[in-house]
């Protein structure tokens, strides 16, 4: 099986260019683990990330044959042509060959604060904060995201506009949100309605084609328009307000 990859070296390379590879085929063999034959016997210069093997770090995404998928989940068999291309996830640097620097994901993690922020304070006394199993079912979709990154890849806005929030943290700040214990929501629907907020998507929905675990973020993002127009609204009227 022939897997043509990006390689890029900042120290010796002026671009990213391409270069091929020739591994043993078989049909059970992930594109991460031609991956490592790479790495362990033709060219230990590649750089690539990985950690569980299973679709669950999402360490592994990449852009293969144009479409952001995880490695370790893609197979060689998917590929009849007998080639595949693999490239670094689209709209973010390139740190070494298929490695992306996240700086800037990281950066907009933290500003939604990804942690429940508790209504009221509870001592260890006072127990658990609890929830209902349909309480739970509110936000449980969105609270299977990885970071894996692919709905940035695949979203044009973010690559059009790279202060877009964009998909994967909207899944999350909806996560907590809609969680019963959270009393956060007015903090973060700041960052919701901000310019560079849920109204720069435009609906293209490809986030939620190429999720991995199925969280759906164009769905949170829908979400959070309807909540942040609401918001806006009920400012205006009152002179005051916000997300409860």
């Amino acid at each position: 099986m022939r897997i043509e990859v990006l390689r890029y070296r900042p120290e010796q390379d002026a671009e990213p260019f391409l270069q091929g590879y020739d591994v043993p085929y078989s049909d059970d063999m992930s594109v991460l683990q031609g991956l490592q034959y790479i790495k362990d016997w033709l060219d230990g210069t590649l750089s690539f990330r990985w950690s569980c093997r299973m679709a669950i770090c999402g360490s592994c995404g990449m852009m293969i044959d144009g479409e952001p998928r995880l490695a370790c989940k893609t197979f060689l068999r998917d590929f009849p042509a007998g080639s595949v291309r693999v490239e670094a996830l689209a709209h973010f640097p390139i740190e070494r060959d298929l490695v992306i620097r996240m700086d800037d994901f990281l950066a907009k993690l933290e500003s939604i604060k990804p942690y429940i922020i508790p209504k009221e304070a509870r001592s260890l006394a006072q127990g658990e904060y609890l929830q209902t199993p349909a309480e739970l079912d509110v936000y449980e979709q969105f609270s299977s995201c990885i970071n894996c990154l692919l709905c940035y890849a695949a979203c044009p806005q973010y690559g059009l506009n790279p202060d877009f929030v964009g998909p994967g943290i909207m899944a999350l700040l909806h996560r907590y949100n809609a969680d019963s214990r959270d009393g956060g929501a007015s903090a973060r629907m700041e960052v919701a309605g901000s310019e560079a907020g849920v109204f720069n998507c435009t609906a293209v929905g490809y986030c939620s084609e190429v999720c991995p675990k199925h969280v759906d973020p164009a769905n949170a993002v829908n979400q959070n328009k309807t909540r942040a127009a609401g918001d806006y609204f009920l400012r205006l009227v009152t002179g005051k307000g916000g997300a409860k």
